[in-house]
């Protein structure tokens, strides 16, 4: 975990980190609501918000994020608030909310269950709480505060990443095989050679699947900050690395790189600065 984040979590204090982890919840809570009541059905239409590749948004995005919103303007008034659908709060307490409603609406409209709903919390110097919760298959990641555990219909369980291991036995996902510019796709070409498996279309449950110790590597590029901020708590709170493929704070989005352990963070990080560098 990095400084900043780590001198985040220390300027507050326990009630505090308590208050923060029950909001996210019952924000999670009324987003599930509204996702699931479009998931699969009829009532799902969706519109293309990009321009060149087909960039999908639909009513159960923003209704989730308003969902959301209505919850931390009830219990967090002062509380900013930074969204994918709707405009930017601004408030008093310095705190921010960072949220993607439907993380993965491709999937969404597709019907595969690997779409999420994404909050987390942020101080100036980074997010330090957050949440991935996929909702239809009731599994809900939660990192930050000394908290690292998966809750679902299995119960509740403690996230833990994965050993290190060479990086012929790793597992490495994205969400798209194109992975960005053509600079940015040949980097993670090199290293998709390097691994043993290779994955895509996961979008935010590939983080979770890190933090459940079940791969080894997520990397992509061209992300927002609502893209990033929850798997970043979540991901290296059950013991993993997240960085920008400099090695820098990736909060802010762009070229992100997640690591199961420091070793092959370092190899992944290595082969990808080769070729952008190169």
């Amino acid at each position: 975990m990095t400084r900043t984040v780590l001198d985040g979590m220390a300027a507050l204090d326990d009630g505090l980190k308590q208050d923060l982890m029950r909001v996210a919840s019952l924000a999670a809570d009324a987003a599930r609501d509204v996702t699931l009541s479009y998931f699969r059905t009829d009532a799902l239409h969706a519109e293309d918000k990009g321009v060149g590749a087909f960039d999908p948004v639909t009513q159960a995005d923003r209704e989730a994020e308003a969902a959301i919103r209505a919850v931390i303007a009830r219990e967090r008034p002062d509380d900013s608030i930074l969204g994918e659908e709707l405009e930017t709060k601004h408030g008093s307490s310095g705190l921010m909310w960072v949220l993607d409603p439907i993380d993965g609406t491709r999937g969404f409209i597709s019907g595969t269950p690997t779409w999420g709903t994404l909050i987390s919390v942020a101080t100036s110097s980074g997010p330090v709480f957050g949440l991935i919760d996929q909702p239809f298959i009731k599994e809900r990641f939660i990192g930050g505060f000394g908290v690292a555990e998966v809750q679902g219909p299995h119960g509740t369980h403690p996230l833990r990443t994965r050993v290190s291991r060479h990086p012929d036995m790793a597992t490495l996902m994205t969400t798209f095989p194109e992975v960005g510019t053509q600079t940015e796709y040949r980097a993670f070409r090199a290293l998709s050679e390097r691994v043993r498996l290779t994955r895509y279309g996961m979008d935010c449950y590939a983080y979770a699947l890190l933090a459940a110790g079940q791969i080894d590597l997520v990397v992509e590029a061209g992300l927002n900050a609502y893209d990033i901020h929850a798997p970043i708590c979540v991901v290296q709170a059950a013991g993993g690395i997240v960085s920008n493929w400099q090695g820098g704070a990736a909060y802010n989005g762009g070229r992100v790189i997640a690591a199961a352990n420091a070793d092959i963070h370092a190899v992944a990080l290595s082969i990808l600065q080769d070729v952008v560098d190169g």
